[in-house]
């Protein structure tokens, strides 16, 4: 990938295929990736149609489900750790480092591409998302606290432990609703 240019197609097996690049879009795309009631490859399968304005033929889902994986980071792939963050529990601090470093509200722009979202989510500095991300990685690791920290945590212990942003008792729902529907 170009990383000079923010891409708005993937060329797979010589054809182009135009794709979602809106924040918005594949920030309700890594939703999808991450539906632990769903396999994994129904994840992949959703998200790729989700993505993908037009349908990918089955020849080449291995090579577009690289392509939306190297899009998700930029190109960037590192080793997974433990999880810090999630896009929708911390969109309050996620939104507010972001327009700060933005200047603007990001929100009210009818499109913003993901690389750009993602650039000035890499731009974020000392803030709220920091302070928790930061809290989040020490207890993963077993470190210890400094006394702010530990005042922050004790005041905000349920927005630090990240929660499941879907209850069983919602997983058993929507699959209730998914049988009734198909």
């Amino acid at each position: 990938m170009d990383l000079w240019v923010l891409p708005r197609e993937a060329v797979l097996g010589g054809k182009p295929y135009p794709h979602k690049t809106d924040y918005r879009q594949i920030l309700k795309l890594m939703s999808l990736l991450s539906d632990e009631g769903k396999h994994p490859r129904l994840r992949w399968l959703t998200a790729l149609a989700y993505f993908y304005e037009t349908p990918i033929p089955p020849a080449l889902e291995g090579e577009a489900m690289a392509y939306l994986s190297d899009f998700l980071t930029c190109g960037e792939a590192g080793a997974p750790g433990p999880k810090l963050l999630d896009w929708q529990i911390d969109a309050p601090e996620i939104i507010a480092d972001i327009n700060a470093v933005a200047g603007r509200e990001i929100r009210s722009e009818p499109e913003l591409h993901w690389w750009s979202f993602l650039s000035f989510f890499h731009g974020i500095g000392e803030g709220r998302l920091s302070r928790l991300v930061t809290i989040r990685d020490k207890l993963s690791r077993g470190k210890k606290l400094e006394p702010q920290e530990q005042e922050y945590y004790r005041a905000h212990r349920d927005k630090v432990r990240l929660r499941q942003t879907e209850t069983p008792a919602d997983t058993a729902r929507r699959r209730q609703l998914e049988a009734l529907l198909s």
